[in-house]
C-alpha cells in the first residue's frame, strides 16, 4: 500500500479510558521529585538556537519540533511519565559537571564528554554523525577556547557513540600519531559486524523502535528515552589505535590519568567504564542510565547479559564508587554526591539482578515468555525510582528476552513448534471465527471496553489474512494508536504510533539505498566482507550453479578463494587455486567503492581498476545471483512480494 501524502490520515485522539489511565499514573509514581529537572541544568554554560545543526542545506539535528514538551501537564495522548522524560531530554548545550569535566547533550541521542588535560582535550564519544559531533565541539570551543583533542576514547560499540568522529578529528591526525583512539577489545569486530549481515532488517525495524518518521507531537513522537532521536548527518568510523584489555588498566593522557573497567557482553558486546582519580569522577558509559535499559532492542541484536551487567556495576560499586564525588554517563544528565551515586547505583545493579532472577524462578516453574512477562513487577523498592522506569526497554519485554537467552524462541509446546506463517495462519483462523465481518463486529466491542491489546492482535489476524480490507486496517490502527497513547516506554510508543500510521497510509519510501556507511564497510575485514556476499546470495537461484573465483588484493598482498558449491558461498583465506574459473586483481579501496554502489565491476574492469584472468562471465554470473535488500518491507501487513 503506497503512501499518499494528500490523503494521509491524521492521528486520533486518546479515547476516554486511555485518558484516565494516564490521569491515574499521576499518583502512581513520585511526581513532586525533581532532582532531576535540577540535575538536568545543573552547571549550565551555554547552547546555539534550538540545537539546530545543519549538513549544507539538509537539516540533520533541532529541539526546535520539541518546542510542545515545555507544558507542564502532560495531554492525555501521553503518559504522564514518558512526558517527564521527555521533558528531561530536551535540556541541550554545553554543562560543566566538575572541573575541567565538561558535557555537551542534547545535540543528538548521546552525549559527547569533554575532559581538560594539560594542553589539549579528551574527547569521549563522538556521537552519531559528524556533524553534530563538529558542532558539539566547537560550542566547547566557543565557551572555553580553542584546545587541540588527544585523544578520542569510544565507551563502547554502538554507533551513536562513535559515528561523529571525524567531526571532531582529522584522520590523517590519527594516523601521524597526533591523536590516539583508544576503545575497548573487540571495538572493531563488533562495531562494523553487529549493523551489517542483518543491517537491512534492522534499519527497518530501528525505524519502529525510534519513530523516526513519526511526525512529532503530542499525538505522535515525543523522544527516544536515552535521548529525543538519532541524527541524520554523516557516519564516520576511524579505527582504534589504542586497545583496552583488561579491568585496572591505565593511560595518562595529556596528564589525565584514566583506570579503565571492562564491561564486555553488557549493553554491548564491547564496552567499558572508566574512573578518573584525579576528578573523583566516574564514567559509567551505558551501564547504567535514568532508566531501565533494553535487553533486547526492537532493532533486533543479539540478547543482552543482565547477570553480566548487574556484576559490572556491582564491581564499579566497590572499585570507584566510594571516591567519587561525581558519576557521569553517556547519556542523560550526571548524578553527584558520593551517597547519591552508592543509591543510584544500587538501586540500577538489583534492576537488572532482580528481573533476571526472577525470569528465572518463574521459568524454572515451568512459564512461558508471555506468562513471565504478565507476572513479573518490581517490588516498590526499585518501582517508584524514576531511573528505573520502563522507558526503553520495560520489565516485560526484556524478560521475554531473557527467556530467549535461555530457551530460545520454543516454548516446549509442539502445537507451537511448526506454526503456519502469518498470513496462512491468520487465514485459517478468521475462517474460524466466522469471518471478517464478525471478527470486526465482536472487535468493536472490545474497543469501546478498552481492550485493545486483544483488539489489535485479533485486527492484526484480519489485515494479514485480508490486507485490503479498511475497515480491519482502520480498527487495528486504532488499537495501536491507543496503546501507544498508554505507553510508558518511548519505545512501545513509537513502535504503536509508527504501525498505526503504516495501517493508515501504507510503507513510506525512504529513499535509503544502503544501510552501511561507506566508513564502515572500509573497516570490515575481507572475511566479513565475503559473509555478507554469502548473505546476499540467491539460495534457490544458484542451485546447480559453480564458481571458483580468485581474488588477490594488489595494495594488502591479501589472496582468497571464493567458491560456489551446494548454492553456499564460503572462501578460504591466504591462497589462490590453479583452477579457478577467474582471477581478479583489484585495490581495497575499489572494492570498498563498488560495495559503497559508488561504482561497479564493469565500470571498474573498463577503467583498468579491476583486472581479470580467465572467464569473467563467471564473474558476472556470481554477482548475478546477488539479492538487493529493499529497506521498505512491509511489518504490520504481509509481504506483498516474497523473495523468490
Amino acid at each position: 500500500m503506497d503512501i499518499q501524502a494528500d490523503t494521509a490520515q491524521p492521528p486520533r485522539p486518546a479515547e476516554s479510558s486511555v485518558s484516565a489511565a494516564n490521569k491515574a499514573a499521576l499518583d502512581a509514581l513520585p511526581f513532586a521529585d525533581r532532582r532531576d529537572f535540577e540535575d538536568a541544568e545543573r552547571g549550565f554554560i551555554g547552547t546555539i538556537p534550538d540545537a539546530a545543526i545543519m549538513a549544507g542545506e539538509r537539516k540533520v539535528w533541532s529541539q526546535k519540533p520539541y518546542g510542545f514538551l515545555q507544558a507542564d501537564a502532560a495531554p492525555d495522548t501521553v503518559n504522564p511519565s514518558l512526558w517527564r522524560i521527555a521533558q528531561l531530554n530536551c535540556r541541550h548545550g554545553l554543562f560543566e559537571v566538575t572541573e575541567r569535566l565538561y558535557q555537551v547533550r542534547g545535540f543528538d541521542i548521546a552525549n559527547m564528554t569533554i575532559v581538560e588535560g594539560d594542553r589539549g582535550i579528551i574527547v569521549i564519544d563522538t556521537l552519531t554523525s559528524a556533524e553534530p559531533a563538529k558542532a558539539a565541539l566547537d560550542l566547547y570551543y566557543q565557551h572555553r577556547g580553542r584546545r587541540p583533542v588527544k585523544a578520542v576514547i569510544y565507551t563502547h560499540t554502538h554507533t551513536d557513540h562513535w559515528g561523529g568522529v571525524k567531526g571532531v578529528v582529522d584522520e590523517a591526525a590519527v594516523s601521524a600519531g597526533e591523536v590516539a583512539i583508544i576503545a575497548p577489545d573487540g571495538f572493531m569486530e563488533h562495531a562494523v559486524s553487529e549493523n551489517v549481515i542483518a543491517g537491512n532488517a534492522m534499519v527497518r525495524r530501528a525505524q519502529y523502535q525510534f519513530g523516526t518518521l513519526l511526525k512529532t507531537g503530542e499525538r505522535g513522537q515525543v523522544d527516544a528515552a536515552l535521548g529525543k532521536t538519532i541524527s541524520r548527518g554523516t557516519v564516520t568510523l576511524i579505527a582504534p589505535t589504542d586497545l583496552i584489555r583488561e579491568t585496572g588498566e591505565t593511560r595518562t593522557i595529556d596528564g589525565v590519568e584514566i583506570i579503565f573497567q571492562m564491561a564486555p557482553n553488557s549493553e554491548a558486546p564491547a564496552e567499558m567504564h572508566m574512573y578518573f582519580p584525579s576528578l573523583r569522577a566516574l564514567n559509567m558509559a551505558e551501564n547504567t542510565t535514568h532508566l531501565f535499559h533494553n535487553l533486547l532492542p526492537f532493532r533486533g541484536a543479539e540478547v543482552r547479559d543482565p547477570l553480566a551487567w548487574s556484576k559490572y556495576i556491582n564491581e564499579a560499586l566497590e572499585l570507584f564508587a566510594g571516591r567519587s564525588d561525581v558519576l557521569i554517563g553517556q547519556h542523560h544528565w550526571p548524578v553527584w554526591g558520593r551517597e547519591r551515586i552508592r543509591s543510584y547505583m544500587t538501586s540500577q545493579r538489583d534492576l537488572y539482578k532482580y528481573v533476571h532472577d526472577q525470569t528465572l524462578r518463574l521459568m524454572n516453574h515451568g512459564l512461558t515468555a508471555p506468562e513471565i512477562a504478565e507476572a513479573l513487577v518490581l517490588p516498590k523498592s526499585l518501582a517508584q525510582e524514576w531511573q528505573n522506569r520502563d522507558y526503553y526497554g520495560t520489565v516485560r519485554h526484556n524478560a521475554k528476552a531473557i527467556y530467549q537467552k535461555y530457551l530460545g524462541w520454543y516454548d516446549g509446546n509442539p502445537a507451537h513448534l511448526d506454526v503456519l506463517p502469518p498470513r496462512e495462519g491468520a487465514s485459517k483462523m478468521v475462517e474460524y471465527m466466522g469471518g471478517s465481518a464478525a471478527i470486526i463486529a465482536k472487535a468493536r466491542e472490545d474497543f469501546r471496553a478498552g481492550n485493545y491489546r486483544w483488539v489489535a492482535e485479533v485486527m492484526n489476524k484480519v489485515v494479514f489474512a485480508e490486507p485490503d480490507n479498511a475497515e480491519a486496517r482502520a480498527l487495528n490502527a486504532e488499537a495501536f494508536e491507543q496503546l501507544g497513547y498508554l505507553a510508558e516506554a518511548a519505545t512501545w510508543r513509537n513502535a504503536y504510533l509508527f504501525a498505526a500510521q503504516e495501517l493508515r497510509n501504507g510503507v513510506a519510501a525512504t529513499g535509503a539505498t544502503a544501510s552501511v556507511s561507506p566508513d564502515t564497510l572500509a573497516a570490515l575485514t575481507i572475511d566479513m566482507l565475503f559473509d555478507f556476499i554469502g548473505v546476499r546470495l540467491n539460495g534457490p537461484k544458484a542451485e546447480g550453479k559453480r564458481a571458483l573465483i580468485n581474488w588477490v588484493f594488489e595494495d594488502t598482498g591479501q589472496r582468497y578463494v571464493l567458491n560456489l558449491e551446494n548454492s553456499a558461498l564460503t572462501y578460504v583465506a591466504g591462497k589462490n587455486r590453479d583452477d579457478a574459473d577467474a582471477s581478479l586483481t583489484l585495490s581495497r579501496a575499489t572494492l570498498n567503492a563498488i560495495f559503497a554502489r559508488q561504482t561497479t565491476f564493469m565500470q571498474e574492469i573498463q577503467a583498468g581498476k579491476v583486472k581479470i584472468a580467465g572467464n569473467p562471465m563467471k564473474l558476472m554470473e556470481l554477482f548475478g545471483l546477488l539479492d538487493t535488500f529493499q529497506p521498505t518491507f512491509e511489518i504490520v501487513e504481509p509481504k506483498r512480494q516474497m523473495p523468490s
